[in-house]
């Protein structure tokens, strides 16, 4: 009878070559894999090291406005004489500027909110409104209570300070109902510069201007 058993497999692991290397290239063959590893390894720790150490500022940079197109509107549609900075220093930057209640034909209080950087780099807004004082005030300092007044340029505004708000105001309101408010976390000189720089507008503008800080030269 014929043995039809299929031949044994060879051996592979025998039939593969074998090849030898020194020791020195062994060693050079393993230990050269490891010192990149290390220069890469301590190349990370280097720029994490930076990244840590490197100062970063996390304040938003705010972007300066142009208020003179707003500044124009109020001066010829409010229902009072507005009131603008004027002669402000160059370092005094414009960020924010809202209307309210101006198209609303009189049936609702009208406001102004125009908003800088200080040259000390805090902020500082003015808020005008024909809005009830005794509202209007205490909304805008952030506190009902007086904490003084202080002279600025010959007139005296009422001083406000609320604490957990790190807000300081000047108030003053004018014999036709206008209240002027500046607040901000400026100290109060700061505050006294942009109160002793508004000036009232004249209601004979035909052409809408441009308005920064109004600078002083």
């Amino acid at each position: 009878m014929t043995d039809k058993t299929p031949p044994s497999a060879p051996d592979t692991a025998a039939a593969r070559p074998v090849i030898e290397v020194s020791p020195g290239v062994h060693k050079r063959l393993t230990t050269g894999l490891g010192g990149f590893a290390m220069a890469m390894g301590a190349c990370l720790l280097l720029v994490l090291a930076i990244y840590v150490i490197t100062p970063r500022s996390n304040k938003e940079v705010l972007p300066t406005v142009d208020y003179g197109s707003q500044l124009w509107a109020m001066r010829n549609d409010a229902p009072f004489t507005v009131y603008a900075p004027e002669g402000l220093p160059a370092r005094w930057r414009p960020t924010s500027s809202r209307l309210n209640g101006l198209d609303s034909g009189g049936d609702k209080p009208v406001s102004w909110h125009l908003g800088f950087v200080t040259p000390s780099d805090e902020y500082a807004a003015l808020e005008q409104s024909n809005e009830k004082a005794s509202e209007y005030v205490p909304r805008m300092a952030n506190s009902s209570k007086p904490v003084g007044t202080q002279q600025v340029n010959g007139v005296a505004w009422t001083k406000y300070y609320r604490k957990d708000k790190k807000a300081n105001s000047l108030a003053r309101t004018l014999p036709d109902g206008l209240s002027l408010v500046v607040t901000g976390t400026a100290s109060y000189q700061e505050l006294a510069v942009l109160a002793g720089s508004l000036q009232p507008q004249k209601k004979n503008a035909s052409v809408a201007p441009s308005a920064t800080a109004t600078p002083r030269s």
